[in-house]
């Protein structure tokens, strides 16, 4: 891709993301289920749409991986709201604040993203062995997926955030929806600060499966952070639609983990066997729908603890 489509399309990236700052948030306080409805299909719906365009640019098979990679990083991303509600609960982060936080941690994640996305390009070009060691990664990391049981996330623990405290000092209160505040002449970051923090940092670390997973559908740097950059767009809506419903899916770590080891195999195994991306594709939306309809009819009455993903930076 030539540098003006690179340009273009962060422009295009950045103007989403004001929108949805601006629009969503326009009538202040509390989000409704409606409305976060509403602007989490608007905004998946926007990142399919965006195959279109690359299909009259680069092809029928272009397009194809970025609607698989969008698949991937969609839908790996959702299953990091497990932890995100996790986080906002330690910090017991008001509801109303709790989508400025999501937002601005998931634009910081989408930065450090894109650097992870660069160093994995860098890798793969160099050094071929990389895509056996990607695909490898995958594979250990679907089969711990499938037996993971619940966790507990403890923030207090974190390298990341014990590293903010000794940088930033920090207060044990909110002040309304500020990051900083100064008190006694001195600035500090508030528990909304600590969030937006975790969450970047903890996305970044569940990134360590889903970049090599779309690197195992395409080798288009393009492609990748366009995936990345539109699966993250609009996640923050979709917390607010999935906040009560993540419990009930009691099953999507198994269909998780079955995508991250089909497209492992398909890495590890990319110099013997070519498997075609449309067959790649059909074959995630089957396993992710399989997922949702055997979670949906055996869903208990009594909805057991989230689940989370336990990798943490």
């Amino acid at each position: 891709m030539s540098v003006w489509v690179w340009l273009v399309f962060g422009a295009f990236v950045v103007a989403m993301f004001a929108l949805d700052l601006v629009a969503f948030n326009r009538s202040g306080g509390e989000i409704s289920l409606r409305r976060a409805a509403i602007w989490s299909v608007a905004w998946t719906i926007l990142g399919g749409i965006v195959a279109v365009p690359l299909f009259f640019a680069e092809g029928g098979r272009v397009a194809q991986e970025y609607l698989t990679g969008f698949l991937i990083e969609k839908s790996l991303s959702t299953d990091n709201l497990f932890v995100f509600a996790l986080l906002l609960g330690y910090f017991a982060v008001p509801r109303r604040d709790q989508r400025r936080v999501l937002f601005w941690g998931i634009i910081g994640a989408l930065f450090l993203r894109g650097a992870f996305i660069l160093v994995g390009a860098a890798l793969l070009n160099a050094f071929h062995a990389t895509v056996y060691l990607f695909g490898a990664f995958l594979i250990v990391t679907g089969a711990r997926m499938a037996r993971r049981e619940e966790i507990k996330v403890k923030p207090e623990r974190n390298v990341v955030l014990r590293t903010m405290r000794r940088v930033v000092p920090m207060t044990g209160r909110f002040h309304g929806d500020r990051f900083i505040v100064k008190e006694n002449g001195f600035k500090r970051g508030t528990p909304l600060l600590a969030a937006l923090v975790l969450v970047a940092a903890f996305d970044v670390a569940f990134a360590v499966d889903s970049i090599p997973a779309i690197f195992a559908v395409t080798r288009n740097t393009f492609v990748v952070f366009a995936a990345n950059a539109l699966s993250l767009l609009g996640l923050a809506s979709l917390y607010f639609v999935l906040a009560g419903l993540l419990a009930r899916f009691t099953y999507l770590n198994v269909g998780l983990a079955i995508v991250l080891v089909l497209v492992g195999l398909k890495m590890t195994l990319s110099d013997v066997v070519s498997i075609p991306v449309w067959l790649s594709l059909l074959a995630i939306i089957a396993v992710l729908a399989l997922t949702i309809v055997v979670s949906l009819v055996h869903a208990s009455p009594s909805p057991p603890a989230s689940k989370a993903r336990s990798d943490s930076p």
